[in-house]
């Protein structure tokens, strides 16, 4: 088993999490870690290390932190959190549908590692960014709308 921390700047993480339940259920080897006006790296590192310690032996099968954008202050401390462990690692751009995909990844508990979890990740992020537009249906196809 592996753990998931989702790591945002305001509350997004926490809402992220509660819209991922609301369509697979508790998620008990989740945690939503936010930064608030007024902390920095330090103070996320801090929440980071209380959600590691409360989520127990599911870190055993490593750490997957989902943090909303590159460079900001919840993946530079996510960083201090990966450096000094193999089984963890980062990815950016979390959305919803990526949350969902390693919710299920936990269920499927397939062992993969790290690495492989975290492409995964990826690829659920990216695939569940689409384009809609009214120029992409064909006249029979909008009768049926």
């Amino acid at each position: 088993m592996f753990a998931i921390i989702v790591g945002t700047h305001g509350i997004f993480a926490q809402e992220l999490v509660k819209s991922c339940e609301m369509i697979c259920g508790e998620q008990k080897n989740v945690r939503a870690v936010t930064l608030v006006p007024g902390e920095g790296p330090d103070d996320v590192v801090k929440k980071y290390e209380a959600a590691i310690e409360e989520l127990g032996s599911a870190c055993d099968g490593g750490v997957l932190f989902l943090n909303d954008l590159f460079g900001g202050s919840p993946y530079n401390a996510a960083c201090r959190m990966v450096i000094s462990n193999e089984n963890y690692g980062i990815v950016t751009g979390v959305n919803l549908p990526m949350l969902i995909e390693m919710c299920s990844a936990q269920l499927m508990d397939e062992g993969s590692d790290i690495k492989e979890l975290m492409q995964k990740a990826v690829d659920a992020g990216k695939n569940g960014t689409q384009t809609f537009h009214a120029s992409n249906v064909s006249d029979d196809e909008e009768e049926d709308l």
